[in-house]
């Protein structure tokens, strides 16, 4: 069967510029190294992660971290508590530092609030590389949650600071200072949201209503990818996830449909590419 399907890639889609900066500084030490560790997955997508892994990047987690002795180590775009940086002064390594710049600068205004005896709340996911950065600048005390509903069985006082990891949902955000300032707290709100990421919400919204269907390429560990793809689900019923080409099924689609691909802010170009290559197969 002929499909003569109409393929366009969403150009405002893949990496941020937080990515695109720890893979450049990745890829330039490689240049001249045989191998480069970084702390933990450089970025959400297998495929990109097999790509530099190929290149010679050694990924480790942070057990492997305190084995080491005079290695350079990549802290990726997520950033890192301050035991990781103590932990490299003892070990004597050498931090290729390539965390994001909108995560430094959330970190350095949690650590302000933690010094002022601020109590600090931050609307994140549990164990998500960038969260446990943020919660090491409080000493572990941040009140870390996903959904308000986890706030329910904690006798929150009756002021706190609120934050939230870089990735996350605006409306959901606001929508949580709305409902936490209607329970009668006093609610210091920062909206500390990316805008590279939270512009893509609207830039998503109008490109997949011009297309029959959407496959939305991104790694299944992406914070962003889950909540970029539910931004296509919502205006697109038509969408489907997938993280590589093998897994398209061409039963989603009927002949001369118009197919866009749009991706996470993890998600590579070339990988894009090769979803649109597949599909023109056909």
């Amino acid at each position: 069967m002929k499909y003569n399907l109409a393929v366009n890639i969403d150009k405002a889609s893949g990496f941020c510029f937080g990515v695109v900066y720890a893979i450049d500084m990745a890829e330039d030490i490689l240049d001249q190294d045989a191998y480069l560790y970084c702390l933990g997955d450089i970025v959400h997508n297998d495929e990109e992660v097999k790509r530099l892994t190929e290149k010679g990047l050694r990924i480790i987690d942070h057990e492997e971290l305190r084995l080491l002795r005079n290695e350079k180590v990549l802290i990726r775009a997520h950033g890192e508590a301050p035991s990781t940086y103590q932990l490299a002064l003892e070990n004597e390594l050498t931090l290729i530092d390539a965390s994001c710049p909108v995560v430094l600068k959330l970190q350095n205004r949690i650590k302000h609030s933690y010094d002022e005896k601020e109590q600090i709340l931050i609307f994140g996911k549990h164990g998500h590389a960038e969260v446990i950065g943020l919660e090491g600048q409080t000493n572990g005390e941040a009140i870390v949650f996903q959904d308000i509903s986890e706030l329910d069985s904690i006798d929150l006082p009756a002021k706190f600071t609120l934050y939230s990891q870089t990735t996350k949902s605006t409306d959901k955000f606001y929508a949580i200072k709305d409902e936490l300032i209607k329970r009668g707290y006093e609610v210091n709100a920062n909206d500390t949201i990316c805008r590279q990421v939270s512009n893509r919400y609207t830039d998503l919204e109008e490109f997949v209503q011009y297309y029959d269907k959407i496959i939305f390429v991104s790694g299944k560990k992406s914070s962003n990818g889950k909540v970029l793809y539910d931004v296509c689900k919502k205006h697109n019923e038509h969408s489907y996830f997938i993280s590589n080409p093998e897994e398209i099924d061409m039963s989603w689609f009927s002949p001369e449909d118009r197919v866009g691909i749009c991706g996470a802010t993890s998600t590579p170009m070339w990988l894009m590419e090769q979803v649109k290559e597949y599909l023109l197969k056909y």
